[in-house]
């Protein structure tokens, strides 16, 4: 808390928990002048995560994985692919730049690929929203304590 991840904001946004999203920043040297950031979806990341567990417990030494899709999607993109998704408006309003942000940010699986075997199954950008679009309308609050 706060949430500080693009897809739940735009979702929040969708869901009009928020009245809008802002854009930090415009003018990166990418195709649409916004960030581009590597997406995965959450069952290819539990997978992932289980696929170590058992290498783990098969004997094998404890290693760092990244993990990601290795293709980024532009902000611009995960707001459109949202609007499209959810059928609803999202306002931005764009601000400046965030101190440190670098306009692309895509990682190399590669690593766990070779070593355990993962391959991300859920790879495109309307199936990631998709599916948080289902959850997020059915838990608009996110999880709340018992």
């Amino acid at each position: 808390q706060p949430e500080s991840h693009l897809i739940p904001i735009v979702l929040q946004t969708a869901l009009g928990l928020r009245e809008n999203i802002q854009l930090f920043g415009t003018d990166y040297p990418t195709p649409d002048g916004t960030c581009i950031r590597d997406y995965i979806h959450v069952a290819d990341l539990s997978q992932a995560h289980l696929l170590a567990l058992q290498a783990l417990a098969g004997g094998s030494p404890s290693n760092i994985y990244n993990l990601g899709n290795g293709r980024g999607y532009s902000n611009l993109e995960v707001i459109e692919t949202a609007r499209h998704v959810t059928g609803k408006p999202i306002k931005v309003i764009n601000a400046a730049r965030r101190p440190g942000d670098p306009a692309i940010l895509v990682a190399s699986s590669e690593r766990i690929k070779r070593e355990l075997g993962w391959n991300p199954q859920y790879p495109d950008l309307k199936t990631i929203i998709s599916t948080a679009w289902d959850w997020h309308r059915n838990h608009p609050q996110g999880y709340q304590p018992n």
